[in-house]
């Protein structure tokens, strides 16, 4: 159990059923009237933001997020596998439980997913990728103007904006964050 005197960020706990995390805390003693907590709290689950008021008193239990680091095997059409390296286990996933910034991994690398009580409910691809790029145009002479940027294609099918003077066959190294390029490798 945890109260809300005992707040801190990135603390989860357990409240109508729902996993919270809170990203940002106050303690708030006013002149006149009982101290109380304004917080910000991130549903873990469903990723919403919902801005709440405790009594420094109140009491919730903890809850436990697991993160696990395993590597993504391959994708048969609907369900993406990941396994585990300590017992080389097979976990299925859907779609709806990769964050957008999932189309920067390709086959064997390593992600973390985020389960509470077994149940996975979020991956998290590594925070910087390499990438070769499998297709871009020519950068033309004469556009070199500063911060030109084209289109390219990465070897997971994945658009992103580089600089003019990266070609096809280049490695890049990209932050799946933002989708921003960073550097030639």
């Amino acid at each position: 159990m945890v109260t809300a005197g005992d707040f801190r960020n990135g603390l989860t706990f357990e409240m109508d059923g729902n996993v919270m995390q809170i990203i940002e805390f106050q303690h708030v003693k006013p002149g006149k009237g009982a101290a109380f907590v304004r917080t910000k709290l991130r549903n873990v689950i469903s990723g919403g933001v919902v801005e709440m008021t405790f009594s420094p008193t109140d009491k919730y239990p903890t809850a436990v997020v697991e993160r696990k680091e395993m590597q993504y095997s391959y994708n048969d059409g609907e369900l993406y596998y990941f396994m585990d390296m300590d017992t080389y286990d097979q976990l299925p996933l859907n779609a709806d439980k990769l964050p957008d910034s999932f189309k920067y991994v390709k086959e064997g690398d390593t992600c973390r997913l985020v389960s509470y009580k077994g149940n996975v409910f979020s991956v998290e691809p590594p925070t910087f990728v390499e990438l070769e790029v499998v297709k871009a145009d020519p950068g033309v002479r004469g556009n070199t103007a500063t911060n030109v940027t084209k289109l390219a294609e990465v070897e997971t099918g994945a658009s992103i904006k580089v600089p003019m003077f990266i070609n096809e066959g280049d490695k890049i190294r990209i932050d799946t964050r933002t989708g921003e390029y960073l550097e030639r490798v």
